[in-house]
C-alpha cells in the first residue's frame, strides 16, 4: 500500500504544478498577446496535465486490483495440499 501511495502523491503534485503552468500559459496568452499561439499551448498543457493524472490513477487502480487478484490466486494455490 506503501508505494501505491507514493506514486499517487507523484502523479497528483506532479499534475498540479503542470495543470498551474498550463493555466497561467493560457492566461497570458488570452490576455497578453495579440495571437492565438500561446492560447493553444496553454490549452494543450492543461489537457496533458488532466491526461497525466488520469493514466496515475489508471495505473494505481490497475496495479491494486492486480494485486488483489494475484495475492487470491496465489493463496488459493499455497493452501491447496497438491503442491
Amino acid at each position: 500500500m506503501r508505494q501505491r501511495t507514493k506514486i499517487m502523491r507523484a502523479v497528483k503534485y506532479t499534475g498540479a504544478v503542470v495543470l498551474v503552468v498550463g493555466i497561467v500559459i493560457f492566461l497570458y496568452g488570452f490576455f497578453v498577446s495579440d495571437g492565438g499561439r500561446w492560447t493553444a499551448v496553454g490549452i494543450g498543457t492543461v489537457m496533458g496535465a488532466v491526461f497525466l493524472f488520469l493514466m496515475g490513477v489508471f495505473f494505481v487502480g490497475t496495479e491494486e486490483k492486480l494485486k488483489d487478484r494475484y495475492g487470491r490466486f496465489r493463496n488459493k494455490f499455497r493452501n491447496n495440499k497438491w503442491f
